[in-house]
């Protein structure tokens, strides 16, 4: 029941998310077009994710998903409150982020060791969440975690 409410609530507001708080402009891709870029890259790595996951580009939202890869985070409702506790750590502050970890330590207070270790592993990291992945897409997944020890 709660991870349905959670969704719900992210339901709700991602289309005003979407709207007033994301300034960048959506990426120029199509999903079918992120498999034209080598094996090894974060572009075909994006495309498998999306695929494996039966999710679409989510315009200007593009962004969490590369995340969700190059972290290796899961999609459980559990393991995205954890990764905004990532991104916490990685020195990503906004108004969002403190309403999705706010609403999911109330709802998931089991999971409070799972979230500390996810917000230790983005302090660790070399800062990144703030980059602009559409431009790196061709770049290998592995280089790229390996440059800010993701």
């Amino acid at each position: 029941m709660r991870d349905y409410l959670i969704e719900r609530l992210y339901e709700c507001t991602k289309k005003p998310y979407q709207k007033y708080f994301k300034k960048n402009d959506p990426w120029d891709i199509d999903k079918k077009q992120l498999f034209d870029f080598p094996n090894d890259s974060l572009g075909y790595g994006l495309g498998n994710f999306l695929y494996k996951n039966h999710f679409d580009i989510q315009e200007k939202l593009e962004d969490h998903d590369v995340i969700h890869v190059l972290t290796n985070t899961g999609i459980s409702v559990y393991e995205e409150i954890g990764m905004q506790y990532y991104l916490l750590g990685n020195g990503k502050r906004s108004l969002y982020l403190f309403m999705v970890i706010l609403s999911g330590t109330i709802f998931y207070p089991n999971q409070i060791k799972y979230f500390f270790q996810q917000f230790k592993r983005g302090k660790q990291a070399h800062s990144f969440h703030y980059l602009d992945f559409s431009k790196m897409l061709s770049m290998p997944i592995q280089s790229i975690q390996k440059t800010f020890k993701i």
